[in-house]
C-alpha cells in the first residue's frame, strides 16, 4: 500500500524545500512506514504540472490502516496542511501485477 503526495510547483522553491526537509522528519516517524521514495519532476508533457511526488510505502493494508490512524500521521498531515495545503494532492494506491 502507498500513500502518494503530489505537490504542484511552489512559488518559492527554496522556502518549500526548507519546509519539506523538516516535514520529512515527521514522515519518518510514521509507524510501519517501510520506505519513502521522492521524485522531483523535471518537465510536464501533458496535464497538471507537479513539482514533487512522495511515495510512502507500507508492507500491507493492515499496517497502512494502523499508520493512517496514528498520532504521527495526524501530526504529519497537520504539518503538510500548514505549509503546502494549496499545493498538495493525496492519493492512496495499491500496486498490482497486471
Amino acid at each position: 500500500m502507498k500513500l502518494i503526495a503530489l505537490y504542484t510547483q511552489p512559488t518559492d522553491m527554496t522556502a518549500f524545500e526548507a519546509e519539506y526537509a523538516n516535514h520529512l522528519k515527521l514522515v519518518e516517524q510514521i509507524p510501519g512506514l517501510q520506505e519513502i521514495r521522492l521524485t522531483r519532476m523535471t518537465r510536464t508533457l501533458q496535464g497538471s504540472s507537479y513539482y514533487l511526488m512522495a511515495e510512502m510505502i507500507f508492507p500491507d493494508e493492515e499496517t497502512f490502516k494502523t499508520a493512517m490512524r496514528s498520532p504521527e500521521m495526524n501530526a504529519t498531515g497537520k504539518d503538510a496542511n500548514r505549509f503546502a495545503a494549496d499545493l498538495l494532492t493525496l492519493l492512496i494506491a495499491k500496486e498490482s501485477t497486471s
